[in-house]
């Protein structure tokens, strides 16, 4: 197993007998998840992915990876959400978040449209002068405000340097398999194109063409990283939460949303779990986050933010836990050095490994969380490899989906999130939505 869980750290939180009595609920909704019976189970394609995956999609993936590595020596990734979010998770996790800045044979890789941001997008035009690029456009309907306003950029950007042919030969999109504007666009110009599977929704959609070109792109293990999902997919293959770590995190985070602790905060103690921590927010966010229910996910990197929110996670509102991902081997060594002025005091610590002294900065803080009264739950992993990477990508989502369900929540919908797309079409003047811009203009005026 490349990952454990560990709840030594919610004794006094959560009790055998809370355990045992929420083990059929977690079980039943788990059943959920697998017969395909629950609400959204449209969407549950991500369930038996690592195994059924196209695998023809999966060896053009590597194909259209190498031709952008020869090629290129940057690649922008124009998405937002889940378009973007797990492939920057994994290579960060697995290079660093310096990647763009190593010593390497791949190209620097760029997300773009994301935001609506115009020092962001003309930072990014900037650093693109001079330079062979590639684009690889992730949408399901090409029309979504932030990516589309990015890929009419760099489509044109490309264009004008390398025509219209070479443009088409550097311009790859990810998008529905037959209909939408993009995929009719794309068909059209003679773009190469991957699909998003209709039944796999975005934050659920890393291990799928989506995430799988650009991690490919970084010199990322493919293969391996599908190994890990594939392996976690067999590992909890079980119902019953004492043989099942993703069914026993689901049921202990509802058990602690019920004990009132219903913000949860993802800890990591390396800046490479910065994004990982991003997706995993967006996963559990907009799968729990509806019907005025879920449990509010929110993330730290320490010890870092032990100087900016460890005062109130250890002394504000009782009303959070944590869960701690603890990667066992960091993948690099520092050892320490002696100062014979030890001006700072630090020689009783001189020759010890410093991710030695990371992770006891990690016991030491849980310890005083809960002190403080703060549950907290514990992952570990085994390393921060592709394989690795996958196995939790498979965990978090399986738990994820449990979690919903025991909620009372379809964890597959988002209606929320087109509120805000709603009043943004109709202030700007959008074709339609004529009625809404003078109710919108009347409340805004009158505010």
């Amino acid at each position: 197993m490349a990952l454990k869980l560990i709840d030594k750290f919610l004794n006094g939180f959560v009790s055998a007998d809370e355990i045992s009595a929420i083990s059929k609920e977690a079980a039943d909704a788990y059943d959920l998840v697998k017969s395909g019976k629950g609400e959204g189970s449209d969407f549950l394609g991500w369930v038996t992915l690592p195994e059924d995956y196209d695998k023809d999609e999966f060896a053009r993936i590597k194909v259209a990876a190498e031709k952008i590595k020869k090629n290129s020596d940057i690649l922008v990734v124009i998405g937002i959400g889940g378009s973007y979010l797990g492939a920057r998770a994994a290579i960060e996790f697995i290079k660093s978040p310096l990647y763009n800045n190593l010593k390497k044979d791949t190209p620097d890789i760029y997300f773009a449209g994301n935001n609506i941001s115009t020092t962001a997008l003309t930072e990014l035009i900037s650093i693109c002068e001079g330079k062979d690029i590639s684009v690889n456009v992730i949408s399901k309907s090409g029309t979504t405000t932030e990516p589309a306003v990015a890929f009419r950029v760099f489509k044109k950007m490309l264009t004008d340097k390398y025509g219209a042919e070479g443009a088409r030969e550097r311009i790859f999109v990810t998008t529905d398999k037959c209909r939408g504007t993009l995929k009719q666009f794309s068909d059209e110009a003679g773009f190469e194109t991957f699909v998003v599977p209709d039944n796999v929704g975005g934050r659920y959609s890393v291990l799928t063409a989506v995430g799988l070109l650009p991690i490919a792109c970084a010199g990322i293990d493919i293969d391996a990283m599908m190994q890990g999902a594939n392996d976690a997919m067999k590992e909890y293959s079980s119902s019953d939460l004492n043989k099942n770590d993703a069914v026993k995190y689901a049921a202990l985070r509802n058990i602690l949303e019920r004990n009132g602790k219903v913000t949860e905060i993802l800890v990591g103690y390396e800046p490479y779990m910065l994004m990982l921590n991003e997706w995993w927010k967006q996963l559990y966010g907009e799968s729990e986050g509806k019907d005025n229910k879920g449990i509010f996910p929110a993330s730290v990197v320490f010890s870092t933010d032990l100087h900016s929110l460890g005062q109130y996670i250890q002394e504000g509102q009782r009303n959070l836990f944590e869960t701690v991902v603890n990667v066992k081997n960091p993948g690099a060594e520092f050892v320490i050095p002696n100062d014979e002025a030890n001006v700072d005091g630090l020689n009783f610590i001189s020759g010890k490994k410093l991710d030695y002294v990371n992770k006891t900065a990690m016991l030491a803080t849980l310890i005083a969380h809960n002190d403080g009264g703060v549950p907290n739950i514990l992952i570990e992993l085994d390393d921060r490899s592709a394989y690795t990477f996958g196995y939790l990508v498979y965990f978090f989502e399986l738990a994820c989906a449990v979690s919903g369900y025991m909620l009372g929540v379809n964890p597959f919908n988002q209606p929320g999130v087109e509120a805000y797309k709603k009043n943004m079409f109709a202030l700007l003047g959008k074709p339609g939505y004529e009625e809404m811009k003078k109710e919108l203009d009347a409340r805004i005026a009158k505010d």
